[in-house]
C-alpha cells in the first residue's frame, strides 16, 4: 500500500485485464499500480491532453503500459487501461 495521500482507482477495463493474468502478475500490476499513485508527480513517457482537458499519462513500467490521470483535488490515480508491452 503507498504512503502517499493518493490512491489508485481502476477502471472496469483495466480490472479486465488485471482479472485475466495469472495470479503473479495480478499481484505485480496491483503493485504498480500503487507505486504509480505514490508518485504521481512522476514524469510519464508520453502525455497529453483528453477531449475534456485532462492530462492523459502514458506510463510503461516493466511489461506493462499504464494509462491515467491524475485527480489531484480528489487524490487519486485514475487508472484507464492497461496493457502488455
Amino acid at each position: 500500500m503507498p504512503n502517499s495521500e493518493y490512491r489508485s482507482v481502476l477502471s472496469k477495463q483495466a480490472v479486465a485485464f488485471i482479472v485475466n493474468l495469472a495470479s503473479q502478475k495480478q499481484i505485480k500490476v496491483l503493485d504498480i499500480a500503487d507505486r504509480i499513485a505514490f508518485a504521481p508527480e512522476r514524469i510519464s513517457d508520453i502525455s497529453q491532453p483528453d477531449a475534456e482537458g485532462r492530462l492523459i499519462e502514458s506510463l510503461l513500467i516493466d511489461e506493462f503500459l499504464f494509462t491515467y490521470w491524475v485527480d489531484h483535488a480528489a487524490r487519486e490515480v485514475q487508472i484507464t487501461e492497461i496493457n502488455e508491452a
